[in-house]
């Protein structure tokens, strides 16, 4: 295991936890704390045991310190927290949070919300349902997402199918939830720390031939935060991962 640098707790003694949810923080004091607490009252609308585990990303702006106060003030609630010492990209800072996560059933969602709260229960139903994997599948506005990123957001599907062709519509949205049992092997052959590793997981299951449900979204881009996107540089970043992934996908 890697070294998060400290860890925190603010936890009910549980025999059984159902879901854990992991969320990747980075920068996300705009946003942190309404966010959290729509989440958690989602998790409580439902019939099952839930953990959240929140990883620090290294956040430049005191998301950490934002961190500790919800496990500090939280008495009710069943919350955990990592946090790098060093900024270690999306990808790895998810794979950090489910190798803490005692849950039967574990997933990841944006912290922003851009792909709303109110969703999870449906995923967790699909994969009681006999699915291994939920993956949203994201609806797009334009008028409310802007001309560029729209363009963007139809560039990856592209690109992805150009090089790998997957039977997904969406492999890049960051909303997903697994069975752990399922899941944990396929981390073994993780290899992208950043956000490529949304792509990678969803072709490991085509390859491992795993049971995906795919879940329609409504997608809304909001205005009030900053985006720790890049666009140019991301979807550069995007096809030179893509193009390595292809050849060692189709190698093995």
């Amino acid at each position: 295991m890697r070294s998060y640098g400290k860890s925190k707790y603010n936890m009910r003694h549980m025999e059984n936890i159902d879901v854990s949810l992991v969320l990747a923080c980075y920068n996300e004091s705009e946003i942190f704390e309404i966010s959290v607490e729509k989440i958690i009252q989602v998790l409580d609308g439902t019939s099952y045991t839930w953990e959240i585990i929140f990883v620090d990303d290294k956040s430049k702006d005191n998301t950490k310190e934002l961190i500790e106060k919800a496990l500090d003030t939280s008495q009710n609630h069943n919350l955990s927290a990592y946090f790098h010492t060093e900024n270690q990209g999306r990808g790895q800072t998810v794979i950090d949070g489910f190798n803490q996560a005692k849950g039967r059933l574990v997933g990841f969602i944006d912290i922003d919300l851009e792909v709303g709260e109110w969703y999870i229960p449906k995923f967790l139903e699909a994969l009681d349902k006999g699915a291994d994997a939920a993956n949203a599948w994201r609806i797009y506005d334009i008028k409310l997402m802007g001309l560029p990123r729209w363009f963007a957001t139809k560039g990856y599907p592209l690109l992805r199918n150009l090089f790998v062709k997957l039977p997904y519509q969406d492999t890049e949205a960051g909303y997903k939830f697994f069975k752990k049992e399922k899941l944990m092997p396929l981390l073994q052959h993780a290899k992208h720390p950043g956000w490529f590793f949304d792509t990678e997981i969803m072709a490991l299951c085509f390859k491992h031939e795993l049971k995906v449900a795919e879940i329609p979204v409504a997608f809304i881009r909001r205005s009030d935060k900053t985006s720790t996107v890049k666009l140019i540089p991301d979807t550069i970043k995007y096809f030179i991962d893509l193009i390595k992934f292809s050849k060692q996908f189709k190698a093995e």
